[in-house]
Order: C-alpha cells, then sequence, then structure tokens
C-alpha cells in the first residue's frame, strides 16, 4: 500500500527540520531526489505535488524548437520512395510538428559504398576502383541513389547486418580476399603503420585444439604480425573481459607472403577466437595492380584456415568455407572501399536522392543535417557530395561522419584518423561546414574497446585524446549518437520507468568522457529499441517517447531526431505482434490508414508542450513526489518557460491502472516567492482512455485512435489536476508569484 497521508507529513515535517539544519542547498537536492524517493518529501496538506524550479538562474537548458525537435530519414525499401514522397503522405508527417530532418545514411551499416550521385568517374576507366560522384550538378535531379557491398569485406557480420553478406576471409575462393582500408596507411594518415594497426578476428564458435593457422596472404601482406588468442568472454562484445594473449610462436618479424602454415604451439591450446594483428606492411600492389597507390598499402589475406598438425605435419583444418552465413565467422578492422560497378545492389533499399530530399519540402526548408560515407568511401568523394549541395544552394545545418564505427568495430585511433582526413578535404570545400560524429549505436553506458598501450579502453576518451593530440579538437563542432534504451522483445511497462534515467546517464557518460561543454550533444536518431514490435504502436510508446524528450532536455541535451519520419509499414516483432518505426500504419501501397499513439504524442510535445516556431525556450528543473511502494516515479515532469511566456508542463502518468490527482507549485528562490497556475490554463490529455491498440499477427490497428482532449480551467494555488491513467497531459499557463516564508523550496 502506498504511505498514509499521516506518515507523508511525517516525512515532510522531517525534511523541513534538516533542511534547516543544512541549508538551502541540500533542501534542493532532497527536492531534485523526491520522485525516486517516494513520498518521503510529500508535502503535509496534500497527497501529491508536482514542483517546479522557477528560480531564473536555475534553468537547466535552453532550446530552438526549429532547431532541435527533429526527425530522420533512413534508408527506404526499394520502390518505397516514389510512394512515399507525394503531397498527401508528406502533410500527414509535417502535421505531428517535427522541424528539422536529418539523413540517415544507412549503407555503411551494411558494408557498402554509397553513390550518392549514381553520375560520376571511376579511378580506373573500366568502371572499377574508387567512385567520386560528380560535384557538378547532371542530366537531372537525384531521385534515387544505391549501395554498392564491398567485395573486399572482412565481415561475416556486423552490428548493422546480421543476415546478409559474407567475409571473402573464408568464403572458399581463393579468388577472393579482404583487404584493409588504404586510408589508414601512412601515405594518407602521416603516421606510422603500426600507430593503426590492422586485425581480424575468427570465431570458431566454440572452444577448439588448436596449435597451427594457415594464412593465404595476398598482396600486400605483413611482414611484421601477431597470431593471438582471447583468454576470456567474447572480445567483440566484451573487450574488456579477457586478453589477447600472442601464441608461443605466434610473433612473425619477416613475413614473406604467399600461402604460409605456422605451428603456434607444440601442443593444442582450447580456443574459440584468434587474432592476427598486423603492423607493417609489404606496401606490395594487389590484383588491381599499379597504377593507383591505393592498391598497395595496406593488408590483404585470401583466406583463413586454423586447426593443428600432426607427428607428420598435416594440417587440419577446423574452419568452415562457405560463401554465406554459413562460414566460420571473422571479423575485421577496416575494409578497402574499392567496388566495382557491377557490385550495385538496388534490392537493399534506396537511399532518398539528395535533390529530392531537399525539394520535397520534408525539411520544411530548414537546414539539415547530412551524412557523408566515410567508413567505406574517399575523401573526394565526401568533399564533391558537400559540393553539390552548395551548387543547388540547399542548406546544411551539420555534417555527419560515417556512421555507427562502434557497430563496425573500427577502433577509436582508426575512426579518428579517419575523421581528420575527411574533415580537410570537407573544409577545403566550406570552412564553415559543422561537422560531427562519431553517430554511435544506441547504448546506455561507455563505450568500451581492447585496452591501448596505456591501458585506457574508453571509446569516446581515446577518439577525443586522438584529436586533441594533433591539435584538432575544433574539428568536432557535435557529438551525435543514436538511442535505442531497451532491448527488443523484452520490454516490459516497468522499462518505462527506466527511460528518464538511462537517458540523463549517457549524457553524463560522454561528458565524463572529455566531451567538451561548448560541444553540444546530438540524438540524431531515436526510438524504443532497434526491433520495432507491438510496444512501439501501444500506448506505452507515447509515454516512453515524451519521457524521453523531456528527459534528454532536462539533462542538458541540445538536439534530439525522431526515427522514423516517414511510414514504412509493419515488421515481425515479438510473440507474434508486428510492429513498426513511425506514426502512420499504411495500406500495401504504403498509404496511410491510421494514426499510431508516437503521432499524438509527437503533436503535444511539438504543438502543444512548446512554442513552434525559432523562440527560445528555458527548461526548469521539476519533480513528482509520487511514487509507487517499488519506489518507481509515478508521474514526471518537464517545465518550460516559453517564449510567450507562458509555463508549460509536460506530465506523464505512468500508472497503468490508476487516475493520478495532484498540485502545481513553482518555487523561485531567488525572490523568495511560491507560485501557481492562475486563471484559464489549457489543458491537453491523451492516454489509454483515447487510444487502445489490438495486435494482430499481420499487423494490428487502434480503437479509439485518438484525438486528444483539450479543456481548461480557472485555475489558482488550490487546483488539483487529474492526469488520467496511462496518460500524457500538458498544462499550459500563466503562473502569479507571491512571497512565501516556506523553506522547502529549491533554491
Amino acid at each position: 500500500m502506498r504511505k498514509t497521508w499521516l506518515s507523508a507529513a511525517r516525512h515532510t515535517l522531517t525534511v523541513v527540520m534538516i533542511g534547516s539544519l543544512f541549508g538551502p542547498s541540500w533542501e534542493r537536492a532532497a527536492l531534485l531526489a523526491s520522485c525516486f524517493l517516494g513520498a518521503w518529501f510529500a508535502p503535509a496538506l496534500m497527497a501529491q505535488t508536482v514542483r517546479v524550479d522557477a528560480t531564473p538562474g536555475h534553468a537547466a537548458n535552453s532550446f530552438i524548437p526549429t532547431q532541435t525537435l527533429g526527425a530522420g530519414i533512413d534508408r527506404l525499401p526499394t520502390g518505397a520512395t516514389d510512394k512515399l514522397f507525394v503531397d498527401a503522405t508528406l502533410k500527414q508527417v509535417l502535421s505531428a510538428g517535427w522541424q528539422p530532418v536529418s539523413y540517415r545514411q544507412n549503407t555503411e551499416l551494411h558494408v557498402e559504398a554509397w553513390h550518392w550521385n549514381p553520375e560520376g568517374s571511376w579511378s580506373d576507366p573500366a568502371g572499377r576502383g574508387y567512385f567520386t560522384g560528380a560535384a557538378a550538378p547532371g542530366s537531372g535531379p537525384i531521385r534515387h541513389s544505391y549501395g554498392y557491398p564491398l567485395p573486399h569485406r572482412g565481415f561475416t557480420r556486423n552490428e548493422g547486418t546480421e543476415t546478409s553478406g559474407y567475409s571473402r576471409l573464408t568464403d572458399g575462393n581463393p579468388d577472393s580476399y579482404w583487404k584493409s582500408n588504404p586510408y589508414l596507411t601512412h601515405a594518407f594518415t602521416g603516421e606510422e603503420d603500426s600507430l593503426h594497426p590492422q586485425w581480424v578476428v575468427v570465431d570458431l564458435a566454440a572452444n577448439r585444439e588448436i596449435n597451427a593457422i594457415r594464412i593465404d596472404w595476398a598482396d600486400p601482406y605483413a611482414r611484421r604480425y601477431l597470431v593471438q588468442y582471447w583468454t576470456g568472454e567474447d572480445p567483440i562484445k566484451k573487450p574488456t573481459k579477457g586478453t589477447w594473449q600472442t601464441f608461443p610462436a605466434g610473433l612473425v618479424t619477416d613475413g614473406r607472403g604467399g600461402k604460409v602454415t605456422l605451428q603456434l604451439a607444440s601442443e593444442p591450446l582450447s580456443v574459440q577466437f584468434l587474432r592476427i594483428w598486423m603492423t607493417e606492411s609489404s606496401n606490395t600492389c594487389d590484383t588491381h595492380g599499379s597504377a593507383d597507390p591505393r592498391n598497395c598499402v595496406g593488408y590483404a589475406i585470401r583466406e583463413l584456415y586454423a586447426g593443428t598438425t600432426s607427428a607428420d605435419h598435416s594440417f587440419h583444418d577446423l574452419m568452415r568455407h562457405t560463401p554465406d552465413q554459413d562460414q566460420t565467422t571473422t571479423f575485421c578492422s577496416s575494409v578497402d572501399p574499392w567496388h566495382e560497378s557491377s557490385d550495385l545492389d538496388q534490392k537493399a533499399g534506396d537511399q532518398v536522392g539528395l535533390d529530392l530530399f531537399f525539394t520535397s519540402g520534408v525539411t520544411r526548408g530548414l537546414p539539415a543535417m547530412v551524412p557523408v560515407a566515410m567508413l567505406y568511401a574517399t575523401p573526394e568523394d565526401s568533399a564533391a557530395e558537400i559540393a553539390y549541395l552548395e551548387r543547388r544552394g540547399y542548406p546544411i545545418s551539420y555534417v555527419e561522419m560515417g556512421e555507427e564505427p562502434d557497430g563496425q568495430y573500427m577502433l577509436p585511433e582508426d575512426y579518428g584518423a579517419l575523421y581528420l582526413q575527411w574533415a580537410a578535404a570537407l573544409h577545403r570545400v566550406n570552412p564553415k561546414l559543422k561537422l560531427g560524429g562519431p553517430v554511435f549505436q544506441g547504448v546506455n553506458q561507455d563505450i568500451e574497446v581492447w585496452p591501448d598501450g596505456r591501458g585506457q579502453v574508453s571509446w569516446t576518451g581515446r577518439f577525443l585524446d586522438y584529436l586533441k593530440s594533433r591539435g584538432r579538437l575544433s574539428d568536432l563542432a557535435f557529438f551525435s549518437f543514436e538511442h535505442y534504451p531497451f532491448e527488443p522483445c523484452k520490454n516490459a511497462w516497468s522499462n518505462l520507468y527506466d527511460e528518464p534515467k538511462l537517458v540523463a546517464n549517457i549524457v553524463r557518460v560522454w561528458r565524463e568522457d572529455g566531451v567538451p561543454p561548448d560541444v553540444p550533444l546530438f540524438i540524431t536518431e531515436s526510438n524504443i529499441d532497434w526491433q520495432s514490435a507491438e510496444n512501439s504502436v501501444d500506448i506505452f510508446a507515447a509515454l516512453w517517447l515524451a519521457d524521453y524528450v523531456g528527459a534528454f532536455l532536462s539533462a542538458g541535451g541540445n538536439a534530439l531526431y525522431y526515427f522514423h519520419y516517414l511510414p514504412v509499414g509493419f515488421h515481425p516483432g515479438c510473440n507474434q505482434s508486428p510492429g513498426m518505426f513511425g506514426m502512420f500504419t499504411v495500406d500495401a501501397n504504403l498509404q496511410i490508414q491510421q494514426y499510431t499513439s508516437q503521432y499524438f504524442a509527437s503533436q503535444m510535445i511539438n504543438l502543444d508542450w512548446v512554442e513552434p516556431g525559432d523562440g527560445l525556450h528555458r527548461v526548469f528543473p521539476a519533480s513528482s513526489d509520487l511514487s509507487d511502494p517499488a519506489g518507481h516515479c509515478l508521474v514526471t515532469a518537464y517545465a518550460l518557460l516559453r517564449p510567450d511566456h507562458q509555463w508549460s508542463l509536460l506530465l506523464v502518468n505512468r500508472d497503468q491502472e490508476n487516475e493520478q490527482r495532484l498540485q502545481i507549485a513553482f518555487y523561485d528562490s531567488a525572490a523568495g516567492a511560491k507560485g501557481a497556475f492562475s486563471g484559464k490554463v489549457n489543458v491537453t490529455t491523451f492516454g489509454s482512455e483515447q487510444y487502445q491498440w489490438h495486435p494482430l499477427p499481420t499487423g494490428g490497428h487502434a480503437d479509439p485512435d485518438g484525438p486528444v482532449v483539450r479543456s481548461s480551467v480557472s485555475a489558482n494555488a488550490g487546483t488539483v489536476y487529474a492526469l488520467p491513467k496511462a496518460s500524457i497531459t500538458v498544462l499550459k499557463g500563466a503562473v502569479t508569484f507571491l512571497p512565501t516564508a516556506d523553506k522547502v523550496r529549491p533554491k
């Protein structure tokens, strides 16, 4: 049972007395913690209260909606672009109120080269090599663009693609090979190759007895390298839960290339993961010839074999060699972006043409965030992309560099080396471009990698150190990452209580890793999790979205982009209950049928809570004293002082079963005043009474499906506001402050 009124009164008297002993700073800390301590701080004469620290100097953040509250457009299914970029659909999309748009670059997740412009030139006139899109507008506007899977890939799978493609390291074809990225060599970094070791990792799926390895080198091969085994858990997923140990005979200092069999130990060792760590190249040219210096740097391997040798020196291979996902899994440090025109794959989806993106109306004419391919591209191609956009006169807000290097298992120093090369090329086009990254996957804690020579494991910390040590930290104009807080198929209503803490924590993590205070933090892609299911379309999704937006801005975040802006239909979900990323259900022809819960939440955030436009909004700390017996904060509150001088509160009642009734108290400690809404207060509510999702194995539908409920009250200090169960409410109106002797107020 919840604490009784008498118990709450006792606790309030306690906080007043302790506050008088420890001073107003302690009082404020207690107040801000109140949501997590339940009714301990509940006022003596009321059951529940939302308190707003309205002291002018205590604003937690400020933002402008047209720069801060945006949405993202990603690669679309083949054939979807022409169906979605039509006036009727875009009108519905824009009605949700999201403002700036981020163009998501999906090809790098699939180890593909992105031809942002189908017109351009190849480094080899035969239609192969390194492609550079045309910087000058050509025969017509760019409406579609596609990816080209890289033929020298070394990934069997990664965090972007678990079901397509395969590694050339274990494909059974001696004519194919993995090759590392030439832009990570001395010829392009200006640094010793040993500072950017390239590597391949083999996962044998289970512990196997190993004492030998066979490497079929291509050119260029490694002259100096280590063959190692892992002592702990998964080195890819848990890179700090173990160490790499070099086999007794695993050091090679005079590699000669060709097919080499190495006796690594006299007796077999039980290992699952192997690593080849390469630090010196032969700099001999690959099968593409010597005309292009990029063909003659880095490392290349045709095929890998691991197993044992018998007394007669026969080699017994334990690996699977197939051109599909059934092969023995391999991972790699980087991939050469060399490819051919025949590698085009339109089935993987359509990266919306940049001309269509900017002229369709979806950007509202606002400056848009655009990406450049970096992990699997060239600086010249990215510079040409920006030059093209500027020649067209399209407004650019920010440029994101690459996509999810953590999901590609790239070490931070390698990403940093590419980042600086690309930054130099892009700033030659326009020195005023605002560049940023790393565009992390959605994570809830610090990203860790294998320790460097100093024992440092923080990806972000090492990336920032790389830029700082070269005097180039100023090239990082913003720090971007994604936010997918929950693991697919493991969501429960109780996850909803975690969101404010999760998003606030990751903001804290990046700052503690060393992201400077003047470098803004952007969440450039976000939703509940990375595999849409029923909870992405039921009322849970709406409440999560409101909590996420309010908590991120309250924590000091600078901009966020909702994903996915355009409707793309249902995806397979959990327990035979499909869902979708987005605000609409659609038919087989991608025509909008219904709104989902996140559409209504989006409108309440963008059109009710904030004042639409380019006015400055100030975010103030707000807290609720209502919790359940498990300590979950049942009502969260996010307070704004809008440019129209109205106070606006976004309130989320996360109680599935019960309406909550509460009062609102504002405090200005600088003026020694207490305030309350007075006069007309506009009330907008949306929740489980207005929306109910009915799942089906093939999709589902909402009934009722809105609308939001709008009303108004004539308010004063004693007004009690009712929050329906499982709902979002926005209160908006004027606040009157009066002097007070109340000691329990934020400072």
